[in-house]
């Protein structure tokens, strides 16, 4: 005799019922690929166990509060929960990794240096204070894309995955974000160097 397993909703209802290995079965048969994409996004083992941890248990928080709405779609709303939580992680601790220079275009060029002298040093970092103003003025979804692509150092692929648009759409936002960003210069006379 073979068993059906139970979908994602039927486990949620026997979790909710007060059988945790449910819940368990659950978090086995998701925790790979909302791993995955955390670990794509920060590119680190050790922030991306945390932020998995924390996102297993925002979902556990809401399920006993009542506020899931299943339609079916767990996994999708799971990921949802793990972007947003890379995205409040990155906003939190303002954190700027370095962008690789074999970039066919980079906006952080005006930055090259090969042996920085204290004077250098602090110019660079004045410049990335400005360029990370420039960013932040930028709207939401303009700003989400350079920020995927410059600081998580994600392809246009994924950012059209994570973000759930075309790749054309993530190409035209980022497009609009230089744009933008250039006219920011102009009209704010920025001197980057």
């Amino acid at each position: 005799m073979q068993v059906t397993p139970l979908n994602d909703q039927q486990l949620i209802i026997s979790y909710l019922d007060g059988n945790e290995k449910a819940f368990e079965e659950l978090l086995t048969r998701h925790k790979a690929k909302i791993y995955t994409q955390i670990y794509l996004f920060v590119k680190d083992t050790a922030l991306a166990e945390d932020i998995f941890q924390e996102v297993f248990i925002k979902i556990i928080d809401t399920l006993r509060k009542g506020k899931y709405n299943h339609e079916g779609k767990f996994l999708q709303w799971a990921l949802r929960i793990s972007y947003n939580m890379c995205v409040d992680y990155f906003r939190r601790n303002k954190r700027r990794p370095k962008v690789s220079q074999t970039e066919t275009f980079d906006i952080f060029d005006v930055l090259k240096s090969d042996d920085d002298n204290a004077e250098q040093s602090i110019m660079k970092s004045q410049t990335h204070q400005k360029i990370r103003k420039l960013v932040d003025a930028l709207p939401p979804e303009q700003r989400e894309v350079v920020i995927l692509r410059h600081y998580a150092d994600m392809s246009f692929k994924e950012i059209s995955q994570l973000t759930r648009v075309s790749i054309n759409t993530a190409l035209g936002r980022m497009r609009y974000a230089l744009i933008n960003i250039r006219k920011m210069i102009e009209e704010r006379e920025v001197t980057l160097q």
